[in-house]
């Protein structure tokens, strides 16, 4: 297989883990479709015996992923939360986990809800300022989980800092890299131990699939993460994985056009006077600007914005009256999409919790896509007038 580790980001997410199909040469990985290979002899097959551990369309997107974060090993998950659900299982009851107090409403669900049950504990803290982290490191800590930039009030972690603290204590760091994707942001890089993506996002981009996965460089914890996706079995399908591969071959094209319109509507929203708080890391004045700036390729296409003066019955209104944008949970599609998370992505956080993160209900999410920046402008400023 043709090693395309040392090319440019585009040429890798168009030809790394592809090969053409040697019985055909068909140029696209085929989708195989299977659940079980014949063997020779008891024991004895090509590599594959029963396809929730193993399956070639989704090897050839794992090894693509793995390229994609410059990392050694790729492990796909049926959704961005059965992959977070394999990290949390290879903590013990006792264990602690540090995170963040801006984090995706699931995992802070899963967290809470499922974890804690199990005898694990969590610590939701400001991880703006990296030195935050020192004051709950005990024994117990285990893990660091990190997502940058936070869903919705896009905070800035320092990736490096983080896993400075992570090493000086024995502490595995995971960050969520998916608002990013690999494309404006490698993890791996900056000294975290696993990556992990909602591949329904970015890398898929096209709103048609779900999927997760997890990026390591170590040996030993992509040993751990393969064993619990074959036994405990959140493994993606054969057509999942080629739609997110095909999705993936115009990555870095689509990040270009979300980078820019993003921009372009954060400018326009800064001086709007129905809006009272913008959320965006390319403003000088956004939290840790210039970490973003040092971390970061570019600054993205997720917006949030707060809506000045209005009530929740205000802020539906305007949700409701976009005609471009669609009103719907998830991001990272070619469309752009308007969110409400109070009610929607973060219903299940507490208000008392979601108000002191900053995700008040007269907070709006934006997932720009990547249609014309005019047309996206103008349906803005049809629905907040």
């Amino acid at each position: 297989m043709s090693d395309f580790s040392n090319h440019k980001f585009g040429t890798k997410a168009i030809h790394a883990g592809a090969e053409p199909d040697p019985s055909t040469g068909a140029i696209m990985t085929p989708i195989f479709q299977t659940s079980t290979y014949v063997q020779e002899s008891p024991g004895t097959n090509k590599g594959y015996g029963y396809a929730r551990g193993k399956n070639p369309t989704r090897e050839a997107l794992q090894k693509n992923i793995a390229a994609l974060e410059n990392g050694k090993h790729c492990v796909c998950f049926s959704s961005g939360m059965g992959a977070t659900d394999a990290v949390m299982r290879m903590l013990r009851p006792g264990d602690e986990v540090i995170t963040g107090d801006d984090l995706y409403g699931g995992s802070y669900r899963m967290f809470t809800k499922i974890y804690e049950n199990y005898g694990i504990k969590f610590h939701f803290i400001n991880l703006t300022d990296a030195n935050n982290i020192k004051n709950y490191i005990n024994a117990n800590t285990k893990l660091i989980w990190a997502e940058t930039p936070t869903n919705p009030t896009m905070q800035i972690i320092d990736i490096e800092a983080c896993s400075k603290i992570a090493k000086e204590n024995n502490l595995l760091l995971a960050v969520d890299n998916t608002f990013a994707s690999p494309y404006l942001q490698n993890p791996l890089a900056l000294g975290a131990d696993i990556v992990m993506h909602s591949v329904t996002k970015y890398l898929g981009g096209h709103s048609d699939v779900v999927m997760g996965a997890l990026i390591t460089n170590n040996d030993k914890l992509h040993e751990q993460i393969y064993f619990i996706l074959n036994s405990c079995g959140a493994n993606p399908g054969p057509m999942d994985c080629f739609l997110v591969m095909r999705g993936i071959k115009t990555l870095h094209l689509r990040m270009e056009r979300h980078c820019y319109n993003g921009r372009k509507i954060a400018e326009y929203l800064k001086t709007h006077p129905k809006i009272e708080k913008i959320y965006w890391p390319g403003f000088t004045d956004h939290p840790n600007h210039d970490i973003a700036k040092k971390q970061m390729r570019d600054f993205g296409g997720m917006i949030s914005i707060v809506l000045k003066n209005a009530s929740l019955e205000d802020t539906f209104k305007i949700a409701s009256s976009f005609k471009v944008f669609s009103l719907a949970e998830s991001l990272g599609g070619v469309e752009s999409l308007i969110n409400h998370p109070a009610t929607m992505t973060h219903a299940s956080i507490p208000k008392a919790e979601r108000d002191k993160a900053g995700v008040v209900e007269n907070l709006l999410r934006l997932s720009v896509g990547v249609e014309d920046v005019e047309d996206l402008i103008e349906d803005l400023k049809q629905a907040l007038n």
